[in-house]
């Protein structure tokens, strides 16, 4: 596979037919033509609608023959102790599309799109897998921490 390509209006192409795209507000009818296996659960109609329409969550879709068949989601925030930091939530490729590049080229269209919001860091938390480990560090990034705990808590309504 080639190595992305800027193309002025599309988003990035990967080779002739898959597109790396930059989503925004008007970008729902991407999602008419999803592969099974890139999200956790179909996408939400109103869900979709309200996270594409908000300012500090980001995503990219990777594009081939009209079908979305990966995609990668971030947050870009700061604290007050911290220069804006985009925050990488899920990235999935579709299985029979996988070790084609296509994650890599997501990581780096959201890379690009954090300098724009003057970003200076772009990190993930991952499961400490081999493939996780391998994945990561051929892109150049550094394994940062050695264990990961999750914990969450339901919230009731009042």
């Amino acid at each position: 596979m080639k190595s992305a390509r800027e193309c002025p209006g599309a988003g990035f192409f990967i080779g002739a037919d898959m597109q790396i795209i930059l989503t925004g507000p008007n970008d729902a009818p991407l999602f008419e033509n999803l592969h099974e296996d890139v999200f956790d659960a179909p996408p939400q109609p109103d869900l979709l609608h309200s996270y594409l329409a908000d300012p500090r969550l980001h995503m990219a879709v990777a594009v081939f023959d009209g079908q979305v068949v990966g995609m990668i989601t971030g947050m870009h925030y700061h604290h007050p102790d911290k220069p804006p930091q985009m925050w990488i939530n899920e990235l999935g490729v579709a299985e029979p599309f996988r070790r084609r590049g296509i994650a890599t080229d997501l990581i780096q269209r959201l890379s690009e799109h954090a300098l724009t919001l003057a970003c200076t860091e772009i990190w993930v938390v991952a499961d400490p897998t081999d493939m996780a480990e391998g994945f990561y560090t051929s892109l150049g990034w550094e394994r940062t921490g050695q264990r990961l705990a999750m914990f969450s808590a339901g919230l009731a309504s009042p």
